[in-house]
């Protein structure tokens, strides 16, 4: 796969949210296209928008870190994930220790509001404005998917130039692709295309 790039198409300018769950959206922030690898984070304001995608914003008093340190801490997360969901996809326990890392550092404390339905809900929200508080939510998507999940509904595209991850929510669990009308119209026009050859 050739080296990773910035989208340079504005369909492709934020990363897909077709996963069914937050750690596998969290994956789907590097894709491929083309045969090239497509990074969506580039920037902390990246990282931060796509947080925001996913309803995790900073809390009300902000927050201060470094420039480039949300990227980096997002991306050792996305990659730290990756090894620990396709392990246990493959039915093998990783090390944990660095996801505890994340799950530790995470302070949070539960709240409880009305919906837009008038219906009161419980959440957990960040009781800081650090990294830690960002990212928790994430880490903490990722050890509920490898708690609670069934590890067949835990699926990568089919089609073969794709990478995207997603949890099949579908009724009957026959879901093969990230997006029918990206992956799987490009696998059926392709095999149509090989038949008429044939």
């Amino acid at each position: 796969m050739a080296a990773s790039a910035k989208p340079h198409d504005d369909n492709l300018s934020a990363a897909p949210m077709l996963g069914d769950h937050l750690a596998m959206d969290l994956l789907n922030t590097e894709a491929r296209n083309d045969d090239k690898a497509v990074e969506y984070w580039h920037s902390d304001a990246d990282v931060l928008r796509w947080l925001a995608q996913h309803n995790i914003v900073p809390a009300a008093e902000g927050g201060a870190f470094a420039a480039g340190e949300l990227l980096a801490q997002a991306k050792a997360l996305r990659s730290l994930a990756k090894g620990l969901i396709s392990a246990f996809k493959a039915g093998k326990l990783q090390d944990i220790s660095g996801l505890n890392e994340y799950l530790h550092a995470y302070h949070s404390m539960l709240h409880l509001a009305p919906d837009n339905n008038g219906k009161l809900v419980l959440s957990r929200i960040a009781s800081g404005a650090t990294i830690a508080s960002l990212l928790g939510p994430v880490a903490e998507a990722v050890a509920q998917l490898l708690v609670e999940a069934n590890v067949e509904l835990v699926k990568q595209c089919e089609h073969p130039d794709c990478i995207l991850w997603f949890y099949d929510r579908t009724k009957a669990h026959k879901r093969r692709w990230c997006s029918m009308a990206l992956c799987g119209n490009r696998y059926k026009a392709a095999q149509f295309r090989k038949r008429g050859n044939s």
